[in-house]
């Protein structure tokens, strides 16, 4: 009995190891990863960008702050109290770390969907504008003539980003004790929050292209690997206290960049996956 329940541990491992292993080659030949970071060099170079991200800094400072200074007095003893018996001494850092980390997700949860809605949706078509979409971003609002691309952003006409969703939050408080278990764990609670980050990055794309939602859902299933690269990479910066407000910008531009090359069809996964897609989207109909 021992070693039956013992070879099908195996023979499960195994799978699970393969699932893995493709999944991180697909998101390797991708190159889904790196637009994250291009985000950042693009944002940099394109001051037109930053306009959406100053008319909401002020706002957001002071939502994190309050978020903050709430989380560490109501809960840091109490958090500190259970990392002791995992880490020991370290627990004042570790504690510590893990406040901000919070502070940090409830206020992107709070901020994206309240407080930075609009901000990134007009970052997110700007973007599109001035890699020369135009006619994509015509599909949601009204384009102007002249002036910079954000300048051209008219009103928006499709608004696809969603309001707040419990089971976001639920998720991550279920996921937050794998940071208890050295190493693997945390690995396994960035992967698992980078996955749920990835599957809405192109929420605004995929309306833009008015895609049902069967198509949507077939286009993330055959990308999982890809999208669960550029959410982990998102999600690590978003991680970083009071700059993820910044990222959360500069993570929008990435995925703009990344849907401008899939709709240019310069990226190798929308060429070899879009026939695919098509049939799936007649079937479904």
């Amino acid at each position: 009995m021992t070693g039956r329940l013992a070879g099908k541990a195996q023979e499960v491992a195994k799978e699970d190891y393969d699932k893995a292993r493709l999944l991180l080659n697909d998101a390797a030949r991708s190159g889904s990863y790196m637009y994250p970071i291009k985000g950042i060099f693009y944002f940099i170079s394109h001051p037109e960008l930053w306009k959406p991200l100053r008319s909401r800094l002020l706002p957001y400072l002071t939502l994190y702050s309050s978020v903050l200074g709430s989380m560490f007095f109501f809960t840091y003893l109490p958090q500190l109290a259970i990392m002791a018996f995992v880490n020991g001494p370290l627990a004042v850092f570790t504690a510590a770390l893990l406040i901000l980390n919070e502070s940090s997700t409830i206020t992107g949860i709070l901020s994206k969907n309240y407080l930075l809605q609009d901000a990134i949706l007009d970052t997110f078509d700007g973007t599109l504008l001035a890699r020369n979409k135009g006619d994509i971003v015509a599909e949601g609002r009204e384009i102007k003539t002249g002036g910079d691309s954000i300048q051209r952003l008219g009103k928006a006409l499709k608004k696809p980003f969603r309001r707040f969703n419990i089971n976001e939050l639920i998720r991550y408080v279920m996921y937050l004790p794998l940071n208890f278990v050295p190493v693997v764990g945390t690995v396994t609670f960035l992967l698992l929050r980078g996955r749920s980050r990835g599957e809405s990055v192109h929420d605004r794309y995929f309306q833009l292209k008015g895609w049902p939602s069967s198509r949507r859902s077939q286009w993330l299933k055959d990308h999982k690997g890809p999208y669960t690269a550029f959410g982990t990479v998102a999600t690590l910066l978003e991680m970083v206290p009071v700059a993820s407000i910044v990222f959360s910008f500069t993570n929008t531009v990435g995925a703009a960049l990344w849907a401008a090359d899939i709709e240019a069809k310069e990226n190798q996964m929308a060429g070899s996956t879009a026939p695919e897609l098509r049939e799936a989207a007649k079937k479904a109909e």
